[in-house]
């Protein structure tokens, strides 16, 4: 019972953290839809200020959402470092003391022989001791089962990661730097949403359900079938991360929208890009919106956008057919549970496409565009669960042996008849 308290809390703050990441995208939104990213044009400081002491006289307008998305990341990296102490247990304190000490170090040499770096020095040795404090928790907690102390980890470097690239943006003047930080922000929202399902006593109950008529009913799936949907649904879930990088790319270009009409562009299904259209495109961009100069590079970005979400909205709509076809008639909780997550994942897809034609129509409004920014971290997330959740199930386990030859695919199906005993600690 002490064993299951400690896993149902550490699946509410694995749940917390992804919900704090997920407002901080919200805020990260609204800085880049209002041009605020270098509201404050200092790092880590704001004005010269400690971050956390800025007066409030200078909390207004763009610094108001610039300074509130630092705060609140930093809310996040705290999340994140105990999460990762919480997963790895007890036996964590001296990997993370070590790599905090060092952190702490490192910070300190870039302020002594680097005053250039000092930004980055100050950040090093502040998160530095928020590991050491993290560290000296004496609590003598379990690891958590296989591979969440990994998925730790990585969520711990990927944080840390994350807000230097943020720091740099500022200091270095690169919206390239900026288009990194945002597709690094949407694959940690991810991380952090896959932490939390492994961490559930749901995820325990899908990978060792079974059918009401036992395993022979999940053995009337066909391997070959399964074992395509499960790519299937993986590989639209890469394109969707594509597809973030593309809009991640396009909102850095500051350039407001290079193609202002939808479902058409400048009245045709594919615009002209020599150099007399552009100029065209510009002159009536400065009389009508007063909106800066476009490239050809950027609007052949955004058909490259549209042309994505084409496919992506055929890729969903695919996968939930098969995954109809795929659990048809079977009473499993896995398949219950696909079934119902690849509904919800067509639903989502559905109003992210409205959000994206509403961006547009409405010029880009901040609301909107963050909202559309929002519902693309879920799309991601919720395909990568899928995934998970498909890869990871027996059926897919028996495609893969019984796909290798027959006596694999025997010991296979007596693997699915008996569940792993670390499934059940889950």
């Amino acid at each position: 019972m002490s064993q299951w308290r400690e896993t149902r809390w550490l699946h509410r703050f694995a749940l917390l953290t992804a919900l704090a990441t997920f407002g901080l995208l919200g805020i990260g939104g609204l800085v880049t839809s209002h041009g605020a990213g270098m509201a404050v044009p200092d790092w880590p400081t704001s004005y010269g200020y400690n971050m956390f002491f800025l007066p409030i006289h200078f909390w207004k307008g763009g610094v108001f959402y610039e300074h509130t998305h630092r705060l609140w990341a930093t809310v996040v990296g705290i999340l994140t470092v105990a999460l990762a102490r919480w997963l790895g247990g007890a036996g964590s304190r001296k990997p993370l003391a070590i790599v905090g000490l060092l952190e702490v170090l490192a910070g300190f040499l870039l302020l002594k022989l680097y005053p250039g770096l000092s930004g980055a020095g100050h950040f090093l040795t502040g998160i530095g001791v928020i590991v050491v404090l993290a560290a000296a928790i004496w609590a003598r907690n379990e690891p958590a089962p296989r591979p969440l102390p990994m998925l730790g980890w990585l969520a711990f470097a990927a944080v840390q990661l994350q807000g230097l690239l943020g720091g740099l943006r500022v200091v270095l003047f690169k919206d390239q730097i900026g288009i990194f930080h945002a597709v690094l922000a949407q694959m940690f929202f991810v991380l952090l949403c896959a932490i939390g399902l492994l961490t559930s006593k749901r995820w325990g109950k899908v990978i060792s359900s079974r059918d009401e008529t036992g395993a022979g009913r999940a053995q009337r799936v066909p391997t070959e079938a399964w074992r395509g949907m499960a790519w299937m649904i993986a590989c639209t879930t890469g394109l969707m991360l594509l597809q973030l990088g593309l809009g991640a790319a396009m909102r850095h270009q500051h350039a407001g929208l290079a193609i202002p009409d939808f479902p058409l562009a400048y009245g045709k299904l594919w615009p002209a890009t020599d150099p007399q259209s552009i100029a065209h495109y510009n002159q009536q961009r400065i009389e009508v919106t007063s909106a800066g100069p476009i490239t050809s590079l950027q609007i052949q970005l955004q058909m490259a956008h549209r042309i994505v979400a084409v496919l992506i909205v055929a890729g969903v709509a695919a996968c939930v057919w098969r995954v109809r076809r795929a659990v048809k008639g079977s009473a499993g909780e896995s398949h219950r549970f696909i079934a119902r997550l690849s509904r919800v994942w067509l639903g989502i897809l559905l109003v992210q496409i409205s959000l994206g034609a509403l961006t547009i129509w409405t010029n880009m409004a901040a609301d909107i565009a963050t909202a559309h920014v929002l519902g693309g971290a879920l799309s991601l997330a919720t395909g990568a669960i899928l995934s998970i959740v498909c890869f990871q199930s027996p059926e897919y386990e028996r495609a893969t042996h019984v796909l290798s030859g027959p006596a694999a695919g025997a010991q296979a199906i007596q693997n699915i008849a008996t569940p792993p005993s670390v499934t059940a600690q889950l």
